[in-house]
Protein backbone atom coordinates (compact mmCIF):
# COMPACT_ATOMS: atom_id res chain seq x y z
CA UNK A 1 0.00 0.00 0.00
CA UNK A 2 1.72 3.07 -1.15
CA UNK A 3 -0.19 6.14 0.37
CA UNK A 4 -3.68 6.69 2.03
CA UNK A 5 -6.95 8.26 0.84
CA UNK A 6 -9.77 9.74 2.96
CA UNK A 7 -12.96 10.59 1.40
CA UNK A 8 -14.10 13.53 2.88
CA UNK A 9 -17.17 15.85 1.95
CA UNK A 10 -20.91 16.55 3.47
CA UNK A 11 -23.48 14.20 4.65
CA UNK A 12 -25.47 12.34 1.45
CA UNK A 13 -22.95 13.29 -1.05
CA UNK A 14 -21.71 9.81 -2.35
CA UNK A 15 -18.92 9.22 0.29
CA UNK A 16 -19.61 5.61 1.40
CA UNK A 17 -20.84 4.56 -2.24
CA UNK A 18 -17.38 5.34 -3.87
CA UNK A 19 -15.56 3.66 -0.95
CA UNK A 20 -17.44 0.99 -2.01
CA UNK A 21 -16.50 0.53 -5.58
CA UNK A 22 -12.81 1.15 -4.86
CA UNK A 23 -12.63 -1.75 -2.11
CA UNK A 24 -14.69 -3.59 -4.50
CA UNK A 25 -17.06 -4.66 -1.57
CA UNK A 26 -20.38 -3.16 0.33
CA UNK A 27 -18.43 -2.56 3.44
CA UNK A 28 -19.47 0.77 4.04
CA UNK A 29 -23.66 1.09 4.75
CA UNK A 30 -25.46 3.35 2.28
CA UNK A 31 -28.55 5.12 1.99
CA UNK A 32 -30.42 7.92 0.94
CA UNK A 33 -30.30 10.09 4.34
CA UNK A 34 -27.53 11.44 5.21
CA UNK A 35 -25.76 11.12 8.23
CA UNK A 36 -25.51 7.14 8.00
CA UNK A 37 -21.56 6.94 8.19
CA UNK A 38 -20.58 8.07 11.75
CA UNK A 39 -17.31 6.26 12.49
CA UNK A 40 -13.45 5.80 10.10
CA UNK A 41 -14.39 2.77 8.01
CA UNK A 42 -11.08 1.71 6.35
CA UNK A 43 -10.42 -0.53 3.49
CA UNK A 44 -7.81 -2.14 0.98
CA UNK A 45 -8.86 0.17 -2.22
CA UNK A 46 -7.92 -1.21 -5.68
CA UNK A 47 -8.04 1.11 -8.67
CA UNK A 48 -6.09 -0.19 -12.04
CA UNK A 49 -3.26 -1.71 -11.03
CA UNK A 50 -3.04 1.54 -7.53
CA UNK A 51 -2.98 -0.49 -4.62
CA UNK A 52 -4.01 2.11 -1.59
CA UNK A 53 -5.74 2.33 2.07
CA UNK A 54 -8.85 3.97 1.66
CA UNK A 55 -10.93 5.90 4.47
CA UNK A 56 -14.45 6.51 4.51
CA UNK A 57 -15.24 9.69 7.20
CA UNK A 58 -18.48 10.91 8.48
CA UNK A 59 -20.18 13.80 7.06
CA UNK A 60 -18.49 17.25 7.75
CA UNK A 61 -20.99 19.22 9.84
CA UNK A 62 -20.79 22.87 11.20
CA UNK A 63 -20.66 22.05 14.37
CA UNK A 64 -17.77 22.29 17.02
CA UNK A 65 -19.52 21.38 19.96
CA UNK A 66 -19.17 17.93 22.20
CA UNK A 67 -22.05 16.64 20.52
CA UNK A 68 -22.55 13.36 18.17
CA UNK A 69 -22.39 15.52 15.23
CA UNK A 70 -19.57 17.48 17.02
CA UNK A 71 -17.18 14.30 17.91
CA UNK A 72 -18.17 12.91 14.80
CA UNK A 73 -16.56 16.06 12.43
CA UNK A 74 -13.48 15.99 14.89
CA UNK A 75 -12.92 12.44 13.88
CA UNK A 76 -13.05 13.11 10.13
CA UNK A 77 -10.44 15.93 10.77
CA UNK A 78 -8.12 13.59 12.17
CA UNK A 79 -8.71 11.48 9.19
CA UNK A 80 -7.68 14.16 7.01
CA UNK A 81 -4.42 14.90 9.55
CA UNK A 82 -3.24 11.59 9.24
CA UNK A 83 -4.56 10.88 5.45
CA UNK A 84 -1.33 11.52 2.60
CA UNK A 85 -4.44 12.21 -0.12
CA UNK A 86 -7.91 13.71 0.59
CA UNK A 87 -10.69 12.98 -2.10
CA UNK A 88 -13.25 16.26 -1.40
CA UNK A 89 -16.69 15.24 -2.58
CA UNK A 90 -19.37 17.67 -3.59
CA UNK A 91 -22.71 17.05 -5.43
CA UNK A 92 -23.00 18.00 -8.52
CA UNK A 93 -26.59 17.88 -8.38
CA UNK A 94 -27.26 20.43 -5.25
CA UNK A 95 -24.58 22.53 -6.29
CA UNK A 96 -22.07 24.37 -4.33
CA UNK A 97 -22.99 25.28 -0.56
CA UNK A 98 -21.97 27.30 2.01
CA UNK A 99 -20.68 24.49 4.26
CA UNK A 100 -19.15 23.16 0.97
CA UNK A 101 -17.05 26.47 1.08
CA UNK A 102 -16.00 26.31 4.83
CA UNK A 103 -15.03 23.18 4.49
CA UNK A 104 -12.75 23.37 1.31
CA UNK A 105 -11.08 26.23 3.03
CA UNK A 106 -10.10 24.30 6.30
CA UNK A 107 -8.66 21.51 3.51
CA UNK A 108 -6.44 24.34 2.07
CA UNK A 109 -5.30 24.71 5.12
CA UNK A 110 -5.27 20.72 6.92
CA UNK A 111 -4.10 18.64 4.08
CA UNK A 112 -0.96 18.35 1.53
CA UNK A 113 -2.93 16.84 -1.20
CA UNK A 114 -6.61 17.74 -2.26
CA UNK A 115 -8.55 16.32 -5.30
CA UNK A 116 -11.81 17.95 -5.37
CA UNK A 117 -14.80 15.56 -7.00
CA UNK A 118 -17.94 16.12 -8.18
CA UNK A 119 -19.76 13.57 -7.76
CA UNK A 120 -23.67 12.28 -9.18
CA UNK A 121 -22.35 14.40 -12.56
CA UNK A 122 -24.12 12.34 -14.83
CA UNK A 123 -26.37 13.46 -17.29
CA UNK A 124 -26.85 16.67 -18.41
CA UNK A 125 -28.46 17.13 -14.18
CA UNK A 126 -24.57 17.83 -12.74
CA UNK A 127 -23.51 20.29 -15.28
CA UNK A 128 -24.28 23.29 -13.33
CA UNK A 129 -22.53 21.96 -10.57
CA UNK A 130 -19.47 20.93 -12.06
CA UNK A 131 -18.62 24.30 -13.33
CA UNK A 132 -19.65 25.53 -9.68
CA UNK A 133 -16.84 23.26 -8.53
CA UNK A 134 -14.48 25.29 -9.74
CA UNK A 135 -15.55 28.45 -7.63
CA UNK A 136 -14.02 27.04 -4.79
CA UNK A 137 -10.23 27.27 -5.72
CA UNK A 138 -9.08 23.38 -5.66
CA UNK A 139 -8.40 23.23 -9.26
CA UNK A 140 -10.35 21.23 -11.99
CA UNK A 141 -13.08 18.74 -10.46
CA UNK A 142 -13.09 15.51 -11.04
CA UNK A 143 -16.69 14.34 -12.80
CA UNK A 144 -17.59 11.49 -11.04
CA UNK A 145 -20.90 9.06 -11.17
CA UNK A 146 -19.86 6.78 -7.74
CA UNK A 147 -22.75 4.64 -8.25
CA UNK A 148 -22.56 3.53 -11.89
CA UNK A 149 -18.55 3.87 -12.02
CA UNK A 150 -18.04 6.75 -14.22
CA UNK A 151 -15.03 9.04 -13.78
CA UNK A 152 -12.52 5.90 -12.18
CA UNK A 153 -9.91 6.26 -15.74
CA UNK A 154 -9.74 10.28 -14.73
CA UNK A 155 -9.45 9.48 -11.46
CA UNK A 156 -6.78 6.97 -11.77
CA UNK A 157 -4.79 9.36 -13.75
CA UNK A 158 -4.75 11.91 -11.21
CA UNK A 159 -3.98 9.24 -8.41
CA UNK A 160 -0.66 7.90 -10.29
CA UNK A 161 1.70 10.49 -9.78
CA UNK A 162 0.89 11.08 -6.34
CA UNK A 163 1.17 7.48 -5.65
CA UNK A 164 4.62 7.14 -7.26
CA UNK A 165 5.84 9.86 -5.59
CA UNK A 166 5.18 8.38 -2.36
CA UNK A 167 6.12 4.86 -3.49
CA UNK A 168 9.68 6.69 -3.76
CA UNK A 169 9.32 8.58 -0.21
CA UNK A 170 8.40 5.21 0.97
CA UNK A 171 11.22 3.24 -0.60
CA UNK A 172 13.78 6.13 0.80
CA UNK A 173 12.90 6.04 4.01
CA UNK A 174 12.36 2.22 4.32
CA UNK A 175 14.85 0.26 6.46
CA UNK A 176 16.94 -3.03 3.89
CA UNK A 177 15.93 -5.69 5.32
CA UNK A 178 16.92 -9.41 4.38
CA UNK A 179 19.85 -8.18 2.61
CA UNK A 180 21.66 -10.89 0.79
CA UNK A 181 25.40 -11.31 0.89
CA UNK A 182 27.62 -13.22 -1.15
CA UNK A 183 31.08 -15.29 -0.36
CA UNK A 184 33.07 -11.86 -1.64
CA UNK A 185 31.70 -9.92 1.26
CA UNK A 186 33.50 -8.97 4.03
CA UNK A 187 32.60 -9.29 7.33
CA UNK A 188 32.97 -5.61 8.20
CA UNK A 189 29.65 -3.80 10.05
CA UNK A 190 28.85 -0.44 8.57
CA UNK A 191 27.43 2.02 10.82
CA UNK A 192 24.79 4.42 10.21
CA UNK A 193 25.74 7.62 8.46
CA UNK A 194 23.70 10.84 7.29
CA UNK A 195 22.70 9.28 4.44
CA UNK A 196 21.48 6.20 5.85
CA UNK A 197 20.41 7.13 9.35
CA UNK A 198 19.72 4.46 12.30
CA UNK A 199 16.09 3.58 12.63
CA UNK A 200 14.14 2.93 15.97
CA UNK A 201 10.80 2.65 16.40
CA UNK A 202 9.95 2.87 20.65
CA UNK A 203 6.78 1.15 20.86
CA UNK A 204 4.52 -0.04 24.16
CA UNK A 205 1.77 0.60 26.20
CA UNK A 206 -0.06 3.25 26.97
CA UNK A 207 1.37 5.98 29.36
CA UNK A 208 5.01 3.70 29.31
CA UNK A 209 6.34 7.35 28.79
CA UNK A 210 7.59 6.47 25.06
CA UNK A 211 6.63 10.73 24.13
CA UNK A 212 8.83 11.60 28.12
CA UNK A 213 11.56 9.17 26.61
CA UNK A 214 11.78 10.88 23.26
CA UNK A 215 11.46 14.83 24.66
CA UNK A 216 14.65 13.16 26.98
CA UNK A 217 16.90 11.95 24.00
CA UNK A 218 16.34 15.15 21.71
CA UNK A 219 16.88 17.50 24.70
CA UNK A 220 13.64 19.83 24.31
CA UNK A 221 9.86 18.74 24.60
CA UNK A 222 9.29 18.01 21.32
CA UNK A 223 6.04 15.76 21.47
CA UNK A 224 3.13 16.16 23.46
CA UNK A 225 3.15 14.84 26.92
CA UNK A 226 1.21 14.26 30.24
CA UNK A 227 0.07 12.00 32.83
CA UNK A 228 -3.28 11.45 30.41
CA UNK A 229 -3.17 7.67 28.57
CA UNK A 230 -3.35 7.29 24.92
CA UNK A 231 -1.81 11.64 24.01
CA UNK A 232 -0.01 10.10 20.89
CA UNK A 233 -2.06 9.14 18.23
CA UNK A 234 -0.22 9.19 15.23
CA UNK A 235 3.14 8.10 14.67
CA UNK A 236 6.03 10.90 14.21
CA UNK A 237 9.09 10.12 13.55
CA UNK A 238 11.84 12.91 14.35
CA UNK A 239 16.01 13.18 12.91
CA UNK A 240 18.65 13.67 14.84
CA UNK A 241 22.27 13.15 16.42
CA UNK A 242 22.14 10.79 19.29
CA UNK A 243 25.16 10.92 20.73
CA UNK A 244 26.86 11.06 17.10
CA UNK A 245 24.68 8.63 15.62
CA UNK A 246 22.21 10.45 12.87
CA UNK A 247 19.18 8.16 14.06
CA UNK A 248 15.30 8.70 12.94
CA UNK A 249 13.27 8.09 15.98
CA UNK A 250 9.42 6.86 15.52
CA UNK A 251 7.03 7.90 18.33
CA UNK A 252 4.58 5.60 18.77
CA UNK A 253 0.89 5.57 20.14
CA UNK A 254 0.07 3.04 22.85
CA UNK A 255 -1.05 -0.42 22.18
CA UNK A 256 -3.86 -1.72 24.05
CA UNK A 257 -5.36 -5.39 23.87
CA UNK A 258 -7.37 -5.64 21.01
CA UNK A 259 -10.53 -5.90 22.59
CA UNK A 260 -10.15 -3.11 24.80
CA UNK A 261 -9.73 -0.77 21.69
CA UNK A 262 -13.08 -0.13 20.63
CA UNK A 263 -11.87 4.16 19.15
CA UNK A 264 -11.68 4.24 15.53
CA UNK A 265 -8.72 6.62 16.04
CA UNK A 266 -7.12 4.72 18.20
CA UNK A 267 -7.42 1.65 16.06
CA UNK A 268 -6.13 4.57 12.97
CA UNK A 269 -3.36 4.94 15.37
CA UNK A 270 -2.33 1.56 16.66
CA UNK A 271 -2.30 0.63 13.03
CA UNK A 272 0.00 3.31 11.97
CA UNK A 273 2.47 2.19 15.11
CA UNK A 274 2.90 -1.22 13.53
CA UNK A 275 4.11 0.52 10.28
CA UNK A 276 6.24 2.18 12.02
CA UNK A 277 8.18 -1.22 13.31
CA UNK A 278 7.78 -2.28 9.74
CA UNK A 279 9.87 0.92 8.96
CA UNK A 280 12.68 0.54 11.70
CA UNK A 281 15.61 -1.51 12.27
CA UNK A 282 15.74 -1.69 15.77
CA UNK A 283 12.68 -1.81 17.96
CA UNK A 284 12.86 -0.37 21.71
CA UNK A 285 9.73 -1.98 23.69
CA UNK A 286 9.43 0.35 26.44
CA UNK A 287 7.93 -1.44 29.61
CA UNK A 288 6.47 0.03 32.92
CA UNK A 289 8.47 -0.93 35.97
CA UNK A 290 5.38 -1.03 37.91
CA UNK A 291 3.30 -3.39 35.38
CA UNK A 292 6.29 -4.97 33.23
CA UNK A 293 6.09 -7.77 30.99
CA UNK A 294 1.62 -7.71 30.88
CA UNK A 295 0.40 -9.82 27.93
CA UNK A 296 0.17 -6.73 25.47
CA UNK A 297 4.01 -6.17 26.14
CA UNK A 298 4.70 -9.54 25.33
CA UNK A 299 2.33 -9.33 22.07
CA UNK A 300 4.56 -6.24 21.08
CA UNK A 301 7.81 -7.96 21.30
CA UNK A 302 6.92 -10.54 19.52
CA UNK A 303 5.40 -8.98 16.84
CA UNK A 304 8.60 -6.99 16.65
CA UNK A 305 10.58 -10.21 16.07
CA UNK A 306 8.35 -11.77 14.09
CA UNK A 307 8.86 -8.63 11.31
CA UNK A 308 12.85 -9.73 12.02
CA UNK A 309 13.47 -6.28 13.61
CA UNK A 310 16.52 -5.92 16.22
CA UNK A 311 14.91 -5.32 19.53
CA UNK A 312 16.02 -3.81 23.03
CA UNK A 313 13.72 -4.33 26.04
CA UNK A 314 14.22 -0.71 28.22
CA UNK A 315 12.33 -0.37 31.52
CA UNK A 316 10.77 2.82 32.52
CA UNK A 317 10.46 4.72 35.46
CA UNK A 318 13.23 3.18 37.36
CA UNK A 319 13.75 6.38 39.50
CA UNK A 320 10.79 5.15 41.32
CA UNK A 321 11.77 1.72 42.25
CA UNK A 322 12.95 1.78 45.88
CA UNK A 323 14.62 -2.33 45.84
CA UNK A 324 16.53 -2.03 42.80
CA UNK A 325 18.54 -4.97 42.60
CA UNK A 326 16.03 -7.35 43.53
CA UNK A 327 13.24 -5.98 41.24
CA UNK A 328 16.03 -6.09 38.61
CA UNK A 329 16.36 -10.30 39.02
CA UNK A 330 12.98 -10.59 38.81
CA UNK A 331 13.00 -8.93 35.36
CA UNK A 332 15.44 -10.96 34.24
CA UNK A 333 14.30 -13.99 35.44
CA UNK A 334 10.43 -12.84 33.59
CA UNK A 335 12.14 -12.28 30.29
CA UNK A 336 13.91 -15.40 29.80
CA UNK A 337 10.95 -17.18 30.69
CA UNK A 338 8.26 -15.20 28.85
CA UNK A 339 10.04 -14.42 25.59
CA UNK A 340 12.64 -17.07 24.70
CA UNK A 341 12.72 -16.22 21.39
CA UNK A 342 14.16 -12.89 22.36
CA UNK A 343 16.82 -14.99 24.34
CA UNK A 344 20.06 -12.67 25.08
CA UNK A 345 18.17 -9.22 23.54
CA UNK A 346 19.60 -6.28 25.64
CA UNK A 347 17.16 -5.59 29.14
CA UNK A 348 18.16 -1.95 29.86
CA UNK A 349 16.90 0.19 32.67
CA UNK A 350 15.77 3.90 32.64
CA UNK A 351 13.85 6.76 33.32
CA UNK A 352 12.91 8.85 31.30
CA UNK A 353 11.84 11.61 33.50
CA UNK A 354 15.19 11.81 34.72
CA UNK A 355 17.85 10.99 31.78
CA UNK A 356 19.31 7.83 33.70
CA UNK A 357 20.05 5.11 31.37
CA UNK A 358 20.04 6.87 28.46
CA UNK A 359 23.98 6.35 27.61
CA UNK A 360 23.11 2.57 28.12
CA UNK A 361 19.73 2.26 26.43
CA UNK A 362 22.32 4.15 23.54
CA UNK A 363 24.70 1.63 23.32
CA UNK A 364 22.30 -1.64 23.65
CA UNK A 365 20.72 -0.23 20.53
CA UNK A 366 24.60 0.50 18.48
CA UNK A 367 24.65 -3.41 19.61
CA UNK A 368 21.43 -4.88 18.95
CA UNK A 369 22.14 -3.00 15.57
CA UNK A 370 25.13 -4.51 15.16
CA UNK A 371 24.38 -7.82 15.61
CA UNK A 372 21.76 -7.84 12.94
CA UNK A 373 24.01 -6.91 10.47
CA UNK A 374 26.28 -9.86 11.25
CA UNK A 375 27.91 -11.71 8.99
CA UNK A 376 30.02 -15.25 9.28
CA UNK A 377 32.28 -16.82 6.87
CA UNK A 378 30.92 -20.33 5.23
CA UNK A 379 34.13 -21.80 6.12
CA UNK A 380 33.19 -20.97 9.29
CA UNK A 381 30.37 -21.89 9.34
CA UNK A 382 30.62 -25.35 8.33
CA UNK A 383 33.18 -26.02 11.00
CA UNK A 384 30.70 -25.17 13.61
CA UNK A 385 28.14 -27.33 12.02
CA UNK A 386 30.46 -30.17 12.24
CA UNK A 387 30.97 -29.58 15.63
CA UNK A 388 27.23 -29.26 16.42
CA UNK A 389 26.14 -32.68 14.74
CA UNK A 390 29.42 -34.25 16.76
CA UNK A 391 28.13 -33.33 19.73
CA UNK A 392 24.29 -33.78 19.18
CA UNK A 393 23.53 -35.76 15.91
CA UNK A 394 19.61 -34.92 14.51
CA UNK A 395 17.39 -37.66 14.62
CA UNK A 396 16.65 -41.02 12.66
CA UNK A 397 13.14 -41.13 11.86
CA UNK A 398 11.85 -44.59 10.54
CA UNK A 399 15.61 -45.64 11.10
CA UNK A 400 16.62 -42.88 8.05
CA UNK A 401 19.15 -40.81 9.44
CA UNK A 402 19.00 -37.43 8.52
CA UNK A 403 22.66 -35.80 7.20
CA UNK A 404 23.37 -32.35 7.07
CA UNK A 405 25.95 -31.84 4.60
CA UNK A 406 26.47 -27.52 3.71
CA UNK A 407 26.02 -24.48 5.51
CA UNK A 408 26.09 -20.99 4.53
CA UNK A 409 24.66 -17.65 5.20
CA UNK A 410 21.91 -16.29 2.59
CA UNK A 411 20.75 -12.75 4.25
CA UNK A 412 21.60 -10.33 6.77
CA UNK A 413 19.42 -8.04 8.36
CA UNK A 414 18.16 -10.33 10.48
CA UNK A 415 20.79 -13.15 10.26
CA UNK A 416 19.30 -15.99 7.67
CA UNK A 417 21.14 -19.56 7.37
CA UNK A 418 20.67 -22.00 4.30
CA UNK A 419 21.24 -25.60 5.29
CA UNK A 420 21.76 -28.26 2.65
CA UNK A 421 20.80 -31.66 4.50
CA UNK A 422 18.82 -34.93 3.64
CA UNK A 423 14.84 -35.30 4.05
CA UNK A 424 14.72 -31.65 5.47
CA UNK A 425 10.70 -31.99 6.19
CA UNK A 426 11.40 -34.62 8.37
CA UNK A 427 14.25 -32.55 11.00
CA UNK A 428 11.51 -31.49 13.99
CA UNK A 429 12.08 -28.15 15.23
CA UNK A 430 13.34 -28.56 18.29
CA UNK A 431 16.55 -29.57 16.33
CA UNK A 432 16.17 -26.77 14.53
CA UNK A 433 15.99 -24.95 17.91
CA UNK A 434 19.42 -26.33 19.18
CA UNK A 435 21.13 -24.84 16.03
CA UNK A 436 19.59 -21.21 16.59
CA UNK A 437 20.86 -21.18 20.27
CA UNK A 438 24.45 -22.75 18.99
CA UNK A 439 24.35 -19.47 16.81
CA UNK A 440 23.70 -17.27 19.20
CA UNK A 441 26.35 -18.59 21.37
CA UNK A 442 28.92 -19.35 18.95
CA UNK A 443 29.26 -15.95 16.81
CA UNK A 444 28.08 -13.46 19.37
CA UNK A 445 24.01 -13.15 18.13
CA UNK A 446 22.09 -12.53 21.13
CA UNK A 447 18.63 -11.62 21.00
CA UNK A 448 18.35 -10.92 17.58
CA UNK A 449 16.04 -12.64 15.32
CA UNK A 450 17.47 -15.59 13.20
CA UNK A 451 16.26 -17.32 10.10
CA UNK A 452 17.44 -20.93 9.30
CA UNK A 453 15.89 -22.08 6.47
CA UNK A 454 16.40 -26.14 5.71
CA UNK A 455 16.70 -27.20 1.52
CA UNK A 456 16.96 -30.88 -0.07
CA UNK A 457 20.39 -31.06 -2.51
CA UNK A 458 17.68 -33.25 -4.23
CA UNK A 459 16.21 -30.36 -5.07
CA UNK A 460 19.37 -29.31 -7.41
CA UNK A 461 18.87 -32.18 -9.81
CA UNK A 462 18.02 -31.12 -12.60
CA UNK A 463 17.06 -34.68 -13.80
CA UNK A 464 14.77 -35.53 -10.97
CA UNK A 465 11.15 -36.78 -11.90
CA UNK A 466 11.94 -37.03 -15.87
CA UNK A 467 11.04 -40.03 -17.88
CA UNK A 468 13.93 -42.09 -18.77
CA UNK A 469 14.36 -40.86 -22.24
CA UNK A 470 13.57 -43.89 -25.21
CA UNK A 471 16.78 -44.60 -27.32
CA UNK A 472 17.97 -42.47 -29.89
CA UNK A 473 17.68 -44.24 -33.69
CA UNK A 474 22.04 -43.87 -33.68
CA UNK A 475 22.19 -45.83 -30.45
CA UNK A 476 19.69 -48.49 -32.01
CA UNK A 477 21.92 -49.16 -34.82
CA UNK A 478 24.61 -49.53 -32.75
CA UNK A 479 23.38 -51.77 -30.50
CA UNK A 480 21.91 -54.29 -33.62
CA UNK A 481 25.26 -54.16 -34.97
CA UNK A 482 27.00 -55.41 -31.61
CA UNK A 483 24.34 -58.36 -31.52
CA UNK A 484 25.62 -59.47 -35.21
Amino acid sequence: MSFTLAIVGRPNVGKSTLFNRLVGKRLALVDDQPGVTRDLREGDARLGDLRFIVIDTAGLEEVTDDSLQGRMRRLTERAVDMADICLFMVDARAGITPTDEMFADILRKRADHVILAANKAEGRAGEAGVLDAYSLGLGEPVRLSAEHGEGMDELYHILRPLADAYAERAAADAPVVDLDVGEEEDETYHAPSAKRPLQVAVIGRPNAGKSTLINKILGEDRLLTGPEAGITRDSISVMLNWQGTPTRIFDTAGMRKKARVVDKVEKLSVADGLRAVRFAEVVVVLLDAAIPFEQQDLRIADFAETEGRAVVVAVNKWDLEDEKQDKLRELRASFEKLLPQLRGAPLVTVSAKTGKGLDRLHAAVLRAHEIWNRRVSTARLNQWLGAMVEAHPPPAPGGKRIKLRYMTQAKTRPPGFVIMCSNPEDLPASYTRYLVNGLRESFDMPGTPIRVFLRSQADKNPYKGRKKAPPSKLRKHLEGRREN
